[in-house]
């Protein structure tokens, strides 16, 4: 008798301890309007990029980044657009520089960001690519809507309401 409750203690300890390493695993999470729209683990390196038509310039501009090492943030690793103008990448000791065809690059800026707040701007096309997957928030939300991209562990992002 006191094997079995020995046994069924340590089982669960072991489901408390598996449970305990899941829930306090990094996610990136993305709200939309207060909505989640999407929650994944946060790998080191996870890619994600924004596209956009900049508001003055009214030309297309990506820009890529990478959730950092300690999995605490992002890391703006490269820009691309097409024109230069406010509000645009321009001075060669933020990055590297280099023109591509029709496109600007500035790669290797190393900007960090523990969060991204967005707003969907009127005609400017707002997207979001992560890891691949492109989701045009501009068709789905009305201009003005808060997007927010952070990461969190994994209990906090699944019960997070606004």
């Amino acid at each position: 008798m006191i094997f079995l409750q020995k046994e069924f203690l340590l089982c669960g300890l072991g489901i408390f301890l598996a449970l305990w390493q899941i829930l306090t695993l990094p996610c990136l999470i993305v709200r939309v309007g207060g909505e989640r729209l999407y929650i994944g683990e946060a790998a080191a390196g996870f890619p994600l990029s924004l596209h956009f038509i900049h508001s003055v310039q009214k030309t297309p501009v990506e820009e890529y980044l990478a959730v950092d090492e300690a999995r605490q943030g992002f890391i703006l690793l490269a820009t691309k657009y097409q024109s230069f103008g406010v509000g645009l990448p321009f001075d060669a000791t933020e990055g590297e520089f280099s023109q591509e065809g029709n496109y600007y690059w500035l790669r290797g800026q190393k900007r960090t960001y523990t969060h991204l707040d967005l707003r969907i701007g009127v005609g400017t096309e707002l997207a979001l690519n992560l890891g691949g997957r492109s989701i045009p928030l501009y068709e789905r939300y009305r201009p003005g809507t808060l997007v927010t991209i952070e990461l969190m562990p994994l209990w906090k992002g699944l019960v997070m309401y606004e």
